[in-house]
């Protein structure tokens, strides 16, 4: 028997439709996202490459950044240079870990799910370089303070650490409400 007319059905039917439709969007949207940030990062380094190498250097906006081509063997902002190959396993590992963490819909908001997101594109622009040419590319240098020159990867790194480190503070605040409240 055909349940067209219920409406427990097809209330139902458009809350599991409506369900999955939106964690698609959600995991289509992240990987482009994802895609995105990497395309955005290469295409920077390769400019970098063909342009700043040599030594020549771009005044980008004075006494705040330049942009100078640098050679990096090791992770973000240069720690730990010459471990190439434990810095593709480890970010093979983790890059795998968090992409099933976030295509698995185990994700419980959508702040974490950007966050780790964010976070991924950028340990999968300097993997391309590093598995490549046996280093990082980077090429943005702050010259208002001493600080590692970095690239577009290094800062999306950044950005999604900081982004989660802060949704972890909010929810670990908002949880302990909750249980002030009870």
């Amino acid at each position: 028997m055909e349940n067209v007319g219920c409406p427990a059905h097809n209330s139902q039917f458009s809350t599991l439709n409506s369900t999955f439709y939106m964690h698609k969007v959600k995991h289509i949207s992240c990987a482009v996202m994802i895609l995105l940030i990497i395309a955005f990062d290469q295409i920077t380094k390769y400019l970098a490459d063909g342009y700043l190498k040599g030594g020549k250097i771009v005044n980008f906006i004075p006494g705040v950044v330049q942009f100078r081509y640098a050679e990096n063997t090791g992770m973000a902002f240069s720690m730990f240079a010459g471990a190439r190959w434990i810095f593709v396993a480890l970010t093979v590992i983790v890059c795998v870990g968090v992409m099933w963490y976030l295509f698995s819909d185990r994700c419980p908001h959508l702040w974490l799910y950007w966050s780790l997101g964010v976070v991924v594109s950028g340990g999968l622009g300097n993997l391309i370089d590093r598995v490549r040419f046996g280093y990082v590319v980077d090429f943005i240098e702050p010259t208002f303070m001493n600080f590692a020159v970095f690239n577009i990867a290094d800062s999306a790194v950044t950005l999604g650490a900081v982004s989660l480190v802060a949704y972890l503070v909010f929810d670990l605040v908002k949880s302990k409400e909750g249980k002030d409240d009870a």
